[in-house]
């Protein structure tokens, strides 16, 4: 992305007394010897005090006048390489300046605003620019943070060859750096209710979108003749075909609890930030797969741009998709609501297909809604964290089990969940099997969905 940061510097006030604040250490240490001199002249009656008086007086004095009267016709750009970073990892930014005047210019010193999560204040020092030159630097940038940062506006720091003055001129535009969440690979594992299904070949899953199609339509090139209606075909005068052998698209909700009363601790390492993580590895783990996905949280919103049915996978806007869920997970935070009726609203249109839950500390309301939230989806998992098991001591000693975090668990279950509790440092990947292996058996003891341990 080349972005912003193109244009002339602005120069940071006006008048003598913009000049006289970009005096140096040295350049009032001239400025006050001067004057001291000249003062030592006149008591001691010595001429040849006094013009070297005036000469450190006046240098200092020239220096900052010619400074600030100097136009440098600069122009300046950024380029984030890349734009959107996963945390924890790093991102390159690329500096260019360029003279576009017809006179070369002096010393600079460009300096580039960042936030200090990202790093300290990268400083350059760049030489001569011919009339029409260029110059190129970079440096780079990390965050353990989720979040949007803004990178500039750029500064130069215009200094005279004697260092008695230093003038800085800000350029007006900045570009933004999206720090998104971690994203890890997951098994491909087969979970209840994302079979997707091919009309009366196949069975059905829960999951798929959409109520049968047998609508006739007109035959198109590619069509299967097997599926041609003769009887529609000789009443239209045309080759009529049966619709109901489309392909299906399965469906899957990610439901993301951002409640603050159900996380504690904060950092790179809390509870909540591996929620959300999880929540990114799945939304693009589903859209590999060729999922219709929708990302929603506790307070039924979703992401701006995402159609009814969510955002369509194995499709050249995938990519797109992906990148408007990480745009909203990267600035996701705790919300003030204190339950999950308004996401189970948000449910209620119809069938969900596939349910993923991501959740902190519930109580038994909370767990009853899920419950409710079961019953409209065709298969539902869910990752229980608790903060007792997230919270250190002060020893290092991880916090006694939560006795309610377990009824909770086996409420879930019972509803029909495959529910898998996360401890701390927990390896999504190795959750993702543990949650299929739950499954299985208990589709082999004939138990509720997500029965068994």
């Amino acid at each position: 992305m080349t972005a912003g940061g193109t244009g002339h510097a602005e120069e940071s006030g006006g008048g003598l007394r913009t000049a006289l604040a970009g005096l140096t250490t040295r350049g009032r240490s001239f400025l006050a010897a001067g004057v001291a001199a000249g003062v030592c002249a006149y008591v001691l009656g010595q001429s040849d005090l006094l013009r070297v008086g005036l000469l450190l007086a006046v240098l200092p004095l020239l220096c900052a006048t010619v400074l600030y009267r100097t136009r440098y016709r600069v122009t300046g750009s950024r380029r984030l390489s890349p734009a959107r970073v996963p945390a924890g990892s790093e991102a390159r930014v690329h500096l260019r300046m360029d003279n576009v005047s017809r006179l070369p210019t002096g010393l600079l010193m460009l300096q580039d605003r960042v936030p200090y999560v990202l790093g300290p204040r990268p400083r350059f020092v760049l030489d001569r620019m011919e009339a029409g030159g260029h110059r190129e630097v970079s440096y780079r940038v990390r965050s353990d943070l989720r979040g949007r940062y803004p990178l500039g506006p750029l500064q130069l720091r215009l200094t005279d060859p004697f260092g008695l003055c230093e003038l800085t001129r800000s350029f007006s535009t900045y570009d933004t750096l999206t720090v998104i969440p971690r994203v890890e690979p997951l098994p491909p594992v087969r979970l209840s209710g994302e079979a997707k299904g091919y009309g009366d070949g196949r069975q059905r899953s829960l999951a798929l979108a959409g109520e049968d199609d047998v609508i006739p339509r007109g035959y198109r090139h590619g069509d299967d003749l097997r599926r041609v209606h003769w009887r529609l075909t000789a009443r239209y005068g045309e080759l009529m075909v049966r619709r109901e052998e489309q392909p299906q698209r399965a469906r899957c909700t990610v439901l993301l609890d951002t409640r603050g009363i159900a996380y504690a601790g904060a950092g790179p390492d809390a509870a909540f930030e591996w929620a959300v993580s999880g929540a990114a590895s799945t939304l693009v783990h589903m859209l590999e797969r060729g999922f219709s996905v929708r990302l929603l949280t506790d307070t039924g919103t979703s992401v701006p741009g995402e159609s009814a049915d969510g955002f369509a996978g194995a499709t050249q806007e995938s990519a797109d998709a992906a990148g408007l869920m990480m745009d909203t997970l990267a600035v996701v935070d705790h919300s003030d609501g204190a339950g999950l009726s308004r996401a189970y609203d948000a449910l209620r249109g119809g069938s969900e297909g596939l349910l993923i839950a991501f959740l902190g500390d519930l109580d038994e309301e909370q767990a009853t809604v899920l419950a409710r939230m079961r019953r409209r989806s065709g298969g539902a998992l869910a990752f229980l964290l608790e903060s007792d098991a997230w919270v250190r001591q002060p020893s290092g000693v991880p916090g006694p089990p939560d006795g309610n975090g377990e009824r909770r668990l086996r409420m879930l279950r019972e509803a029909g969940w495959t529910a898998v509790k996360v401890p701390r440092g927990a390896d999504l990947a190795d959750l993702w099997r543990q949650a299929d292996r739950q499954r299985t058996s208990a589709a082999a003891t004939g138990s509720p969905m997500g029965g068994g341990s």
